[in-house]
């Protein structure tokens, strides 16, 4: 257990800094930046604390075999010399994803395929029966995830499963939400520690708010998903994982007001339903309203997040006029604060006729989009600054050029999965243990509830039902699919002898 071992945590462009400083602050070592990654090492509570804790990283790898192919046959020869048994059964499906950038091997498929035939045909060498492991696009008990720079290739295990984006609150949705890691990212990057009210005018449903709460609070993000691509490894220490769930020693009582207002009653009702099934309701206040109804702001100042239309998926009938009116509210309104705005388009902030002290470039939803921050003052700036205020000038995080043409010392996984860029809705799922019913005052429902809620006898944790991937790997599935669990559903043991359920 105590073995240290090199892993990859996977994130959003403009999110690697926030991603390393949250793995420093959980003990990780020899913390490296990249594209879109951050690299580290660590022992196997490491990999099981990334996963639960980390509110910034898409998946958690774990690089197991590193070599180098000049073309498809070598690379089916290193990937056939490799002691599969050691990471997986013949009994256990498997899915690979794939990414290339090499001249050598131009096609993410084929070299799929390739892996695949180089798996298969070692357990067919080494079996007395000469059975293979099947292949499965979703809900595949081992994910191998293949990266290639050039001639170098890297074989990992996916430690994640589904995106961990996928939080397991989101009951329900509006058009074109934010992704939960790309709203909490945001929030982190404000600064914002939960001590000062935190306000989003435009909350569509209620991602930022209810990122914000988990965030003051100290709730770990990881504790609504009902499972993990690690728990259908061979060392699996499932008591191990039990001990890091139920550490609540980071957890807090929120004492800042968290205020959330959308024009849509629809979106509040949305909201409301997702932050009952996060259990941080009461400490989010909701309300159905235009920006243009603000009339004062929670005092004393503090933190505006909001994610207005951007006039592609969804957007309002007059785009300039929406802006202005975001522009007026600001300067007359919440006077003091800091707000802090993510747009599409320089027409648009132009219209909000404010000066950003800071904008950070962002991908949400396949959109090159800039995080802006503007500092609400009364008076000039020069004012401001001699009254003590404190203003950070102008920095733009650009994207730095994309090279075309990587060479074999290039960073691994420099590039996000695709399915980072999908849609962003959380599929709800069933409560895997019952942590905080005990300690609250809130009445909440089950962690995971079913997909439809009409039907109760579905809202538990089933054996057979296995997570979905995202991304489909390029490999068909066997029509003859069978399924061989590996896990048993956990729940914490109740200490006090009380009945934690609802």
């Amino acid at each position: 257990m105590n073995t240290k071992f090199e892993m990859v945590a996977k994130t959003f462009q403009g999110l690697e800094e926030v991603l390393a400083e949250e793995l420093r602050s959980l003990g990780a070592e020899n913390i490296e930046q990249g594209k879109r990654m951050v690299a580290y090492s660590g022992d196997l509570a490491m990999l099981y604390k990334a996963n639960m804790c980390c509110r910034t990283a898409l998946r958690i790898l774990k690089p197991f075999c590193r070599f180098k192919a000049r073309d498809a046959d070598e690379l089916y020869d290193r990937v056939k010399e490799f002691d599969w048994s050691s990471l997986m059964s013949v009994n256990q499906t498997f899915s690979i994803d794939t990414v290339a950038f090499s001249d050598e091997f131009r096609h993410s498929q084929f070299v799929t395929y390739k892996v695949k035939d180089g798996i298969a045909d070692w357990f067919r060498d080494h079996s007395d029966d000469g059975r293979r492991p099947r292949v499965r696009l979703d809900g595949a008990d081992i994910m191998i995830n293949v990266h290639i720079a050039g001639q170098q290739v890297t074989l990992s295990l996916d430690s994640s499963g589904e995106s961990l984006h996928r939080r397991g609150y989101r009951r329900a949705q509006t058009e074109a939400p934010i992704s939960e890691v790309l709203a909490a990212g945001i929030i982190m990057k404000t600064g914002w520690k939960g001590d000062t009210p935190f306000v989003d005018p435009m909350c569509g449903s209620g991602t930022f708010l209810i990122e914000a709460a988990l965030i003051a609070a100290g709730i770990n993000p990881g504790i609504f998903r009902k499972h993990f691509a690690f728990e259908n490894w061979p060392d699996f220490d499932a008591e191990l994982l039990e001990t890091i769930y139920n550490d609540d020693s980071t957890e807090r009582e929120i004492t800042v007001p968290i205020i959330g207002a959308d024009i849509s009653p629809r979106a509040i009702e949305i909201a409301r339903e997702n932050a009952r099934s996060a259990g941080v309701a009461r400490y989010i206040t909701l309300e159905a309203k235009s920006i243009a109804r603000w009339e004062q702001a929670p005092q004393p100042a503090g933190i505006l997040v909001t994610n207005p239309p951007y006039g592609k998926r969804i957007g309002a009938d007059d785009m300039n006029a929406l802006y202005k009116t975001i522009g007026t509210t600001l300067k007359h309104v919440f006077t003091g604060y800091h707000a802090w705005i993510i747009g599409y388009t320089d027409e648009y902030f132009s219209q909000i006729g404010l000066a950003p002290s800071q904008k950070v470039e962002l991908n949400n939803g396949g959109l090159d989009c800039e995080l802006r921050e503007y500092v609400l003052f009364e008076g000039s700036k020069r004012s401001f600054r001699k009254a003590g205020g404190a203003i950070k000038e102008e920095r733009v995080e650009r994207r730095p050029k994309r090279n075309n043409t990587p060479t074999d010392n290039d960073r691994p996984y420099s590039r996000p999965r695709p399915d980072s860029r999908r849609s962003e809705a959380g599929r709800p799922g069933n409560g895997r243990f019952e942590k905080f019913e005990n300690k609250r005052n809130e009445n909440r429902p089950e962690r995971h509830p079913a997909q439809d809620s009409k039907a109760p006898e579905e809202n538990t944790r089933r054996p057979l039902r296995l997570s979905s991937l995202g991304k489909k790997p390029s490999i068909p599935a066997s029509k003859e699919i069978v399924l061989n669990p590996t896990w048993r559903a956990r729940k914490k043991k109740n200490t006090d002898n009380t009945d934690t359920q609802k």
